[in-house]
């Protein structure tokens, strides 16, 4: 990687000067055409990283967990060894993210789950004796060699961004021209199947016939509920390299799949792998180049930019909100979308990555709400609202072919686990999305009118006590076991809530009728149940065993309505947090990405890099995926977020510039990242002072910034003047930009270089992947 010193220049000139300072996001982010220094190294920043970051195999995966992957949202593939078959061939898996079962009557796990597609198999002519691959993340693309006793095979391989192809380009060698390609279809039949008795009366799917259209061979799955899916593909031979071409397509209830994926393959077939990949790589090229960040830790540098292909990998606003192994099933018994952690977690980074295109869970909860309503019991249907724990893309659980007839417990009443809060929490997820952007639209159209019903179901069971204060009946916290009276994951879920409703009605103008009953609740509700420890399960239950959920600290993260802001605040959640990791046997990796995010609310930074430290020694995989019974997909992305929190915080309406680093970061560099308010933040560390931030303003929100800039500092906006400002206290300065504008921040009297660049690794490290 490029030192500083070399200049990757995103915008330089003096402060008051150049490119970084005039025009908007789009003119910021121009850079140069990529291009390469006198040593070799690239110029532009983004290449920089991402060349640096790229996966390398020089030995062969045997697990999706140490394989590569692709995909584009809906479309997926991970490539690994053929299992029993390692020196034989090498498997594509084929899965897509829209591809399901439609039997309601059977629940989300088994008669709404998502259904193996199939794979491929790459056959050589000879054994497999050696290989040397490298997915490039600039453009989301695989290359490399693969070795045999008769010669080799050099390909390249991606899933189109837009097209949803499969195309993988194979040059054999004279030896190998015999290889060939196997498709093997999977049993439709969900995944839970191999870890979970079947349900009375399930069956699996009828098997897939394969059947050749002019020259297209597809493989139709019917569905016993009407409906199916299909694989299309296609080899095309051009000079010496032969491309494999594959489109999956889903349809329910009708029969179509077959014909839109026989079409998608020819459209697609008709061009080269060339030609198909100039358009795949374009969009990446500019996905990238939406945010910056760069530190001396090279193998987290790493993992975080492998992190944002991944969920560009995973996610689109258009696709279905990410199943627990993103758009690559493998085996698993959670084979659908989890609402009572993962989701929330998957999604956190396109905040401060500035990637809000990703964000399905919006958009999802916003199209599918009408469904949530079915998940509560049919008197609270009138203007209550909630998910339950597992749904399909849908939003649907199939609870209404059960005894109960919904999906979401009733608190005080439904044994085993009411687990209320799940859509609350959700929500919190299209409040950070409306607060990143300040989208009015997401507010008045999504968040508002949802979080109302999922509010109001909370108050139909909330009751005074013999105290006076309100309660809630036993309700579950996730995870944990055994349900419990005042659950505080249902009261700190309720407290923002019903805070966020009050502040919202005041930005959209609404005199709502329940604004009165909100704000009782905020006043009488009772306190979040403490002890010696720290915060409890709930009143009838202490934390007391390992305990992998922070569903008992969710005031304190991601909510933030607990900050420290006092001795005795901070004290109870140093306690709770030393509690909770306290406990061996039951933590997995997102236990410590929840502590690193709590310790970097806390300006521990030491703290939350050792428990990333503990992640990625215990429980990140070669390729950087995460597994705990099966694949899930939430931890790694959620690490990405928690270095977030160290390098940017903007909750409370104050944006905090590098405010829980570690003593080795002693150079840092992030452009571009978005903070609540719509603040796009640009700032440089170096030799352990921040040298520069830089603000610009999309909405012209109040802007209150803690820069973290040692002594007297100098405020100029993109002329070169000199706004208005005032002290906000606690090390904050208020700033007053209107939308469109800018401020730069420096110490007084200093013209530091406005250079965007990576900085220099503190020491090597070894690439993600398995190198030799």
């Amino acid at each position: 990687m490029p030192s500083p010193s070399r200049r990757t220049v995103l915008a330089t000139g003096p402060a008051l000067g150049g490119a970084l300072l005039a025009g908007g996001p789009q003119a910021r982010a121009q850079t140069r055409p990529r291009a390469a220094t006198p040593d070799g190294t690239a110029a532009d920043p983004w290449t920089a990283v991402l060349d640096d970051a790229d996966l390398v195999w020089q030995r062969m995966p045997r697990t999706w967990y140490e394989g590569p992957f692709l995909g584009n949202g809906f479309l997926g593939s991970g490539i690994y060894a053929e299992p029993g078959a390692e020196t034989r061939a090498v498997r594509f898996n084929v899965q897509h993210s829209e591809v399901q079962d439609h039997r309601p009557e059977f629940g989300s796990l088994f008669g709404l789950a998502r259904l193996p597609i199939g794979w491929f198999t790459l056959e050589p002519a000879g054994t497999i004796t050696g290989l040397d691959w490298r997915l490039r993340l600039e453009d989301a693309e695989l290359t490399g060699t693969l070795t045999t006793d008769k010669g080799t095979l050099k390909l390249r391989a991606l899933v189109h961004d837009s097209r949803s192809v499969l195309a993988v380009e194979v040059t054999p060698s004279e030896g190998e021209r015999d290889f060939r390609w196997v498709f093997h279809p999977a049993e439709a039949i969900s995944p839970r199947a191999a870890f979970k008795p079947l349900p009375d009366g399930y069956r699996g799917n009828p098997p897939a016939e394969v059947v050749e259209r002019d020259g297209v061979l597809t493989a139709v799955q019917p569905l016993l509920s009407g409906g199916g899916h299909a694989t299309a593909w296609r080899e095309r031979t051009r000079g010496g390299t032969r491309t494999l071409y594959v489109h999956v397509a889903h349809s329910y209830p009708k029969a179509t799949a077959p014909e839109r994926a026989v079409a998608a393959v020819r459209g697609a077939s008709a061009l080269t792998y060339d030609g198909l990949a100039r358009t795949h790589r374009a969009r990446w090229h500019a996905y990238y180049r939406k945010s910056f960040l760069s530190l001396p830790d090279a193998r987290l540098q790493r993992f975080y930019w492998i992190q944002l292909y991944k969920t560009a990998s995973a996610a689109r606003r258009d696709a279905p909100v990410m199943a627990t192994s993103g758009p690559w099933l493998e085996p698993t018994p959670w084979p659908n979308t989890w609402w009572n952690l993962n989701v929330q977690l998957e999604y956190w980074l396109i905040h401060g990555s500035n990637h809000l295109e990703l964000d399905a869970v919006t958009r999802a909860l916003g199209e599918f709400r009408d469904n949530l309503a079915k998940e509560v019991a049919e008197r609270y249907r009138g203007d209550s609202l909630g998910i339950p724990r597992t749904t399909d893309p849908q939003l649907v659980n199939g609870a209404a072919g059960t005894l109960t007839g919904y999906g979401v417990g009733i608190p005080g009443q439904d044994p085993p686990t009411p687990e209320v809060g799940n859509l609350t929490w959700a929500l919190h997820n299209v409040w950070l999305s409306y607060r990143h952007t300040m989208d009015e639209s997401i507010l008045r159209d999504v968040l508002f009118p949802l979080l109302r019903k999922a509010v109001n179901y909370y108050l139909h069971f909330l009751e005074p006590g013999a105290d006076g204060r309100l309660h809630l009946p036993a309700t579950f916290s996730p995870e944990y076991g055994g349900n419990t009276h005042d659950c505080n994951y249902d009261l700190m879920l309720l407290t923002w809530g019903c805070r966020t409703l009050l502040e919202s009605a005041e930005l959209l103008g609404v005199d709502d009728e329940s604004a009165p009953r909100w704000r009782e609740v905020l006043a009488r509700r009772v306190d979040y149940p403490t002890d010696t420890n720290g915060f409890m399960i709930g009143a009838d239950i202490p934390f007391a065993k390992s305990h992998r959920h922070y569903s008992h600290l969710l005031a304190v993260y991601p909510l933030y309505e607990l900050t420290g802001r006092t001795p005795d605040e901070r004290a109870l959640i140093e306690r709770s947090l030393a509690h909770w990791v306290g406990f061996e046997g039951a933590l997995q990796g997102y236990t410590f990405t929840g502590a690193a995010s709590m310790s970097a609310l806390l300006g521990k930074g030491e703290d939350a890099l050792a428990y990333l430290g503990e992640l990625m020694a215990r429980f990140i995989q070669p390729n950087t995926m995460y597994k705990e019974s099966g694949p899930v997909i939430e931890t790694p992305l959620s690490a990405a977020q928690s270095l977030h929190d160290m390098v940017c915080q903007s909750w409370g309406g104050v944006v905090r510039v590098f405010p829980a680093l570690p003593a080795a970061w002693r150079d840092l560099t992030v452009h571009d990242f978005r903070t609540q308010g719509a603040f796009l933040l640009s700032a440089v560390r170096t030799g352990g002072t921040t040298r520069w931030v830089r603000l610009f303003s999309e909405a012209g929100a109040p802007c209150v910034v803690r820069h973290g800039i040692t002594g007297p500092v100098e405020v100029r906006d993109g002329h070169g003047r000199t706004p208005r400002t005032a002290d906000a206290g606690d090390g904050a300065i208020r700033i007053a930009l209107r939308k469109g504008e800018s401020a730069l921040i420096t110490a007084r009297g200093d013209r530091p270089d406005l250079t965007v660049a990576p900085v220099r690794p503190a020491e090597a490290a070894p690439r993600w992947g398995q190198p030799a």
